[in-house]
């Protein structure tokens, strides 16, 4: 942790490696979700994107994604400032409001799994993926806790 490149750069000064290591490897942007076409409220639902690996909470073919998921969004400095469905826990959205990352951030704890021991990640909680469940019962899978902190994520140091 000697670099703490977060709290130093802006998310546009980044290298390629930095940017993608704020990603925590929760997968709760990888949640398919629903808008109100008349609010623009947006849902979450506890279904998957069809590449989300939900043991892991990583892309089965990131490189790939665009290509097999067409709706599947980029992250950019921009767009992360702009995004109304990017979860609180999410560290472009933490880094880009400027604020620290969390107890459980692997950059932070050092360790990948802190993320699923802290409840943020949607490991177990996935009921299938877009291909598993016909859209039309999405509505009947919405989920709140996408969008909130479990409480021993909330700590500012490790339980």
């Amino acid at each position: 942790m000697a670099d703490l490149f977060w709290k130093t750069k802006a998310l546009e000064e980044m290298t390629a490696a930095e940017w993608e290591s704020l990603c925590d490897g929760c997968g709760r942007c990888c949640l398919e979700k629903l808008e109100d076409e008349d609010t623009g409220k947006i849902y979450f639902t506890h279904i998957s994107c069809r590449l989300l690996d939900t043991a892991s909470c990583s892309c089965k073919d990131y490189v790939h994604r665009h290509a097999k998921v067409p709706d599947c969004v980029r992250l950019t400095p921009d767009n992360v400032r702009t995004l109304n469905w990017l979860p609180p826990s999410c560290a472009y959205r933490l880094v880009a409001e400027g604020k620290d990352l969390a107890w459980w951030h692997p950059l932070i704890s050092g360790r990948a799994d802190t993320v699923h021991e802290a409840g943020i990640s949607v490991r177990g909680r996935v009921v299938g993926s877009e291909l598993d469940i016909d859209q039309a019962d999405w509505e009947d899978h919405i989920v709140k806790w996408p969008g909130l902190f479990p409480k021993k994520a909330k700590r500012t140091t490790r339980p």
